[in-house]
């Protein structure tokens, strides 16, 4: 299928003379408004995952759904918060909508990206007037289905893998659906934490309506839509122009995910041919894998979020972050494959495929824009998921999201354990796993020799170590570069692949292939290491004194300074 990636729709008239510094002013400020709503999710969630983790994220929108500005946060939620907001105005017309309303919705096949993303909207009025829409996205830590934390490996169908929620009306001028509420309550393990990122979302939006109807009341309403037109028309124009200086083509480029979850043995083929042409960027993925039977599947908002994630890491970082700069964006997804599946295909582990869509994309490009594009990152983020009961009765869950080494630039090495290529989580700190489940964090270090070599070296993957201190816990890990590296470039090495086992209480050991959902007894210990970035450049031409630093600060061995580092 041909999808043009944009609800976004070119001003129908064009701007009024408007005094730039207004603008700017403007543009600040909105920033600031999609910056307070990501604080106030952060500082008012329960779970884990949001509060210590960050899985979560704001934005502004015009009143037909166009992204107006956004927080820094995560680049998936960001731009899968868009077909979200179209689901819900499409459902909900904005003329219908009432002062404090709110609007909730989940569902990848209706809008949304995965289940445990859950996106609520609100209006935002001004002197009874529509004039733009707050949203928020939080990770939740649970929302049903066959395991603990939502995220199953081994799912074969989305029924399994929680709660859908179709765009419905959460609040109706500020009273809760009672009903819907005992609903969701009724299907997620740990109703009461639930509920406390909900409200925190709710609270997030609130915000955002009530600092832009302040605006409107400095400059005016019909003053302030002008300025979104200016500021959306200005993305689109330095966004077009940024890619006018690639040169004009078609770049082609294919890597694997490990496999499915389900046939453990069987990569999944991801391709990709980069159009750029007159400004504008085409992304079709003809040759790529047919949906899968597990959950590595992802729909079409989890597409193109890779896509305008791209975009905006290859143009130019001044340009005002909003719905203008993905105007130039088009996508072809075929039908039925692994980025355009067909319901009710599993999409839970999307995150992994979104990750790897954005590497392509960007690995694509690099022919045509050598210098600019750094090798091959870790390309994966590994989510565990921890289940079980407390002694007291207590039920807990816990997500990590962990980091592995970003690939190494022209004139620097790649960075240590930090999140790249769409996503933006931190680790759970060990003291928040500790207080919220019986596991200790025994480790957590530098994984030693995991960059790639090269004139730069690749960053390093992580090691981190859990032990189980007493019951049954239910872990699901959702691995990846388990069995293909990330690529150096120009001539350097590969990273190093990633790689977990579990070692039993009665000393037996169980390698992980890459995903798995399983149980943990007492004295089980998890061992993690994650994969590291690729190298740019030739390794002979390293600074030696680089290498001696390296050694020193334990980031290689003296043994491995001969082969890859």
């Amino acid at each position: 299928m041909n999808m043009i990636a944009k609800p976004e729709v070119t001003p129908a008239r064009a701007p009024a003379i408007l005094d730039p510094i207004t603008v700017e002013v403007v543009r600040n400020k909105l920033e600031g408004i999609a910056n307070e709503m990501e604080m106030t999710l952060l500082k008012s969630s329960f779970s884990p995952i949001v509060k210590e983790g960050l899985d979560a994220s704001a934005s502004l929108f015009t009143p037909d759904g166009t992204t107006l500005a956004q927080a820094c946060a995560i680049p998936i939620h960001l731009a899968t918060l868009i077909p979200a907001v179209a689901a819900i105005i499409e459902a909900y017309p904005v003329k219908t909508m009432q002062e404090n309303d709110s609007y909730i919705i989940n569902d990848p096949y209706c809008g949304g990206t995965h289940l445990p993303d859950i996106a609520v909207v609100a209006p935002v009025f001004h002197r009874g007037r529509v004039i733009a829409l707050s949203g928020a996205m939080t990770h939740h830590g649970d929302v049903g289905g066959m395991s603990a934390g939502s995220v199953p490996t081994n799912a074969t169908e989305i029924y399994q893998e929680g709660i859908r929620i179709p765009p419905l009306k959460l609040r109706i001028a500020g009273v809760y659906n009672e009903t819907l509420v005992k609903m969701l309550r009724q299907n997620v393990r740990t109703p009461d934490a639930f509920m406390g990122d909900l409200n925190a979302e709710i609270a997030a939006c609130n915000v955002g309506a009530r600092r832009v109807s302040e605006l409107a009341d400095v400059y005016g309403a019909d003053h302030l839509e002008r300025i979104f037109d200016d500021l959306l028309t200005r993305s689109e124009t330095m966004t077009r122009k940024a890619l006018r200086a690639i040169p004009s083509g078609s770049y082609h480029y294919v890597d694997y995910l490990d496999n499915d979850g389900i046939e453990l043995d069987k990569q999944i083929r991801i391709e990709v041919t980069v159009t750029v042409q007159d400004g504008n960027i085409g992304f079709d993925f003809e040759g790529t894998s047919p949906q899968v039977k597990g959950p590595m599947n992802c729909v079409r908002s989890g597409t193109l979020a890779a896509a305008c994630y791209a975009v905006r890491a290859l143009t130019d970082p001044t340009i005002p972050n909003n719905g203008g700069c993905f105007r130039p964006i088009s996508l072809h997804l075929p039908q039925g494959s692994l980025v355009n599946p067909v319901e009710p295909a599993p999409v839970n582990a999307r995150t992994a495929t979104i990750k790897r869509i954005a590497g392509c994309i960007i690995g694509a490009l690099a022919p045509a824009m050598l210098g600019t594009v750094p090798a091959a990152s870790a390309g994966e983020l590994l989510v565990l998921a921890f289940g079980g009961r407390k002694s007291t009765g207590e039920k807990f869950i816990i997500g990590e999201t962990i980091a592995g080494g970003s690939g190494a630039c022209k004139d620097r090495d790649g960075v240590d354990v930090i999140e790249t290529d769409a996503t933006n989580c931190m680790n759970i700190p060990a003291e928040a796993i500790e207080m919220e489940s019986p596991i200790r964090v025994r480790r957590v270090a530098l994984r030693s020799g995991s960059g790639g070599a090269g004139l730069f070296r690749g960053g390093l993957g992580v090691v981190r170590e859990y032990e189980v201190l007493d019951g049954e816990i239910s872990l699901s890990h959702r691995g990846e570069r388990h069995f293909s590296a990330p690529l150096g470039i120009d001539g350097g090495a590969n990273g190093a692949m990633a790689r977990s086992v579990i070692h039993r209480a009665d000393g037996t050991q169980q390698v992980i292939p890459s995903k798995i959902v399983t149980v943990l007894h007492k004295g089980d210990r998890l061992v993690i290491e994650t994969a590291g970035g690729g190298g740019f450049g030739d390794p002979s031409a390293r600074d030696p004194q680089r290498i001696q630093d390296d050694i020193k600060n334990g980031k290689i061995s003296q043994v491995a300074v001969s082969g890859p580092h």
